[in-house]
């Protein structure tokens, strides 16, 4: 039986798991509030359903389930406590904090939570179709929905921060002008914002606290229906060629630990959906907010993947990128490549035509799984990040690995997956943006409330001499450059380059690094950024869609490409060895890539079998110079030259 709520007839049937239940309520409420209950029946494989004439599209609902209440072995049921449809489409309204959410308490706690709502409106999806752009051409913009057009000067102020506003035909031509291939949202699933944070005057704004994978976030919408105004935005991307991935958050949700509010699935059947300790007590948490979704058994299993499939199919959206994807691939404890939610994945016909990319980590025991998902899965590839960083701030030791990266790395990938498994990343909503990277030494996350201990220590960034905002021509010109060697190593790099939404307006965050609370300028996209440096970026999305090697679906051979010195001659063993290394050209008969990390200029001689031409200089904008038996390249600075 298909779970959730389902037109039939002239009324809805309604269906919702749980093993655990005595009875199951279905709570309808009108339009002023007032709840009627109806007895569910029990029906094969533990599910409970009802069909309820008149009911229909807009209706909103409840669950209430009647069980045993003993935490001790796992059991939490309390019928006090009106819950989501764990499959509801769409969801109205947003937690109200109260000690009523406890599944403790004997409160009632439905004047506190949102309500279900049946959504069963047709859509028209004529003339939509996927874009189906292949990993080989893909370039990834990873966007906020309400950040992206929260403070865009010609998106109506009504859709500012919404489904309609991403679609607004001034953000869909920025992107365009771009030449990126594909949009991914932040999370869209229905999404909680911690009571922490409200207590501070905060707001969970990044959204991983998903408690609805069905249903689109209801405060991005605009219009009434988060659902068709959702759809609208895909069906207004696809047409423009750009693709829609989704960042999901399968790995927990917002029920947080057994301190925490009892919303969905911790009242229908805790035990089926989450993992316990030994003792059922208390739960797993390899995610760092309180329970692990337990992606081992069926029904944990099951929701994931018919959530995945509803998106794919009814939403139409392209792919999705998973949050700590490392604990959906845990069995009992460790990591496994061929454990039961991957296994799934890869024998779907429906996820075979999506586009598949993991957080390849969680915080669990041996929790970093780098380069260990299966074929047919890319991943967010934090070494490629570390290892660019440093070198271009001059770390010591760095070439071998910047190399490695450049080129797809096989390291990684090189047993049996190809460089388009490499989701390669400077910076991500998660951490400084680009103009901050090169502008702060350290973190700066005081608005946050935390006293600055929250977000990572480990940024890898350079403030070219002035922490924070400067007037200081010399400096800003260095960051300016420095920018530019980012993003010209991060799109001419083999593997699929996935910029940051604003990195190309110089965007700042002002030194925060951890700006999951900020839901206010400082995470906002300010649209008054730097025009020459969004030019910059689709100059360098221009070359990598003309020249075919830096989107390769193979790793090179050995002998494919020449590595050189400055001087010309061929790197060998010693070079790469070299601590102090921090320069090298490569390339073959059609073109050189000559890269200085030094701080000092360097001249780099070049072959003479034929002229050069200058394609792009991060120090010097002028394209199209000639280049003959030797270039200068200014210190830190990239230059791509091509045959003549």
């Amino acid at each position: 039986m298909r779970l959730g709520a389902h037109l039939e007839g002239d009324g809805v049937r309604f269906a919702v798991f749980s093993g655990v239940a005595d009875a199951v309520d279905l709570c309808l409420f009108d339009e002023d509030g007032q709840e009627t209950r109806h007895p569910l029946e029990p029906g094969d494989g533990d599910i409970w359903h009802g069909r309820v004439p008149g009911a229909g599209h807009g209706t909103r609902y409840g669950f209430r389930v009647h069980g045993p209440w003993d935490p001790a072995a796992g059991l939490r049921c309390n019928a006090a406590k009106l819950l989501l449809d764990p499959y509801a489409r769409a969801i109205d309204g947003e937690v109200r904090w109260d000690d009523a959410l406890s599944g403790g308490s004997d409160a009632d706690s439905a004047p506190f939570v949102p309500r279900s709502v049946v959504s069963a409106e047709p859509f028209d999806w004529t003339g939509d179709q996927a874009p189906g752009t292949a990993l080989t051409d893909s370039v990834i913009y990873e966007a906020h929905v309400k950040g992206l057009t929260r403070l865009h000067p010609e998106v109506p102020e009504q859709l500012r921060g919404t489904y309609a506003g991403v679609a607004h035909a001034a953000v869909i031509a920025h992107l365009q002008r771009l030449g990126v291939t594909a949009i991914e949202l932040l999370p869209v699933h229905q999404f909680v914002h911690d009571r922490a944070l409200v207590a501070r005057g905060l707001r969970n704004y990044w959204g991983y606290q998903s408690i609805g994978y069905f249903a689109p976030h209801n405060e991005y919408a605009a219009s009434a229906d988060p659902v068709a105004e959702f759809k609208r935005m895909v069906k207004a991307l696809h047409a423009a060629g750009i693709e829609v991935l989704l960042d999901v958050v399968f790995n927990h949700t917002a029920e947080g630990d057994e301190h925490g509010p009892t919303l969905c699935l911790r009242g229908l059947d805790n035990a089926a959906y989450y993992r316990l300790d030994d003792d059922r007590s208390r739960y797993v948490d390899t995610t760092g907010v309180g329970n692990t979704l337990d992606a081992h058994r069926p029904h944990g299993l099951r929701l994931i993947m018919d959530s995945l499939r509803y998106w794919a199919t009814e939403m139409h959206v392209d792919g999705f990128r998973f949050d700590l994807a490392a604990s959906l691939g845990r069995t009992r404890s460790d990591f496994d490549p061929f454990g039961g939610f991957l296994d799934a994945v890869g024998q779907d016909p429906v996820l075979a035509e999506v586009k598949l990319i993991a957080e390849p980590w969680d915080i669990g025991h041996g929790g970093y799984d780098l380069g260990n998902f299966p074929p047919g899965w890319s991943e967010w590839n934090g070494r490629y990040r570390d290892t660019v960083r440093d070198f271009w701030r001059a770390a010591p030791g760095t070439l071998a690995d910047f190399a490695t990266r450049l080129t797809g790395s096989a390291d990684l990938y090189g047993h049996g997956r190809r460089p388009t498994a490499s989701i390669n990343l400077v910076t991500v909503h998660d951490g400084f943006t680009l103009t901050d990277l090169v502008s702060y030494d350290a973190k700066h996350n005081e608005a946050n409330g935390e006293d600055n201990r929250d977000g990572t220590d480990d940024n890898r960034s350079w403030n070219c001499g002035v922490e924070g905002p400067t007037d200081d021509p010399a400096v800003l010109e260095l960051r300016a450059r420095q920018r530019r060697n980012l993003l010209a190593t991060l799109l001419l790099s083999d593997g699929v380059p996935l910029l940051l939404g604003g990195d190309e307006l110089g965007r700042t965050q002002r030194g925060n690094n951890n700006a999951y609370c900020q839901d206010n300028p400082i995470s906002w996209v300010d649209w008054s950024g730097d025009d020459q440096l969004v030019e910059f970026v689709a100059t360098l999305l221009r070359i990598r869609r003309e020249h075919a090697v830096f989107r390769r679906g193979r790793f090179f051979a050995d002998g494919e490409l020449v590595w050189r010195r400055p001087d010309g001659t061929a790197m060998q063993a010693g070079d790469w060895r070299d601590a102090n290394a921090r320069a090298v050209a490569v390339g073959g008969s059609a073109g050189l890539l000559l890269v200085n990390a030094w701080w000092e200029p360097l001249t780099f001689r070049l072959p003479d079998d034929h002229g050069w031409t200058v394609e792009l200089d991060t120090a010097n904008g002028t394209a199209g110079r000639a280049a003959s038996a030797s270039v200068d390249l200014a210190g830190r600075s990239l230059v791509l030259l091509s045959a003549s």
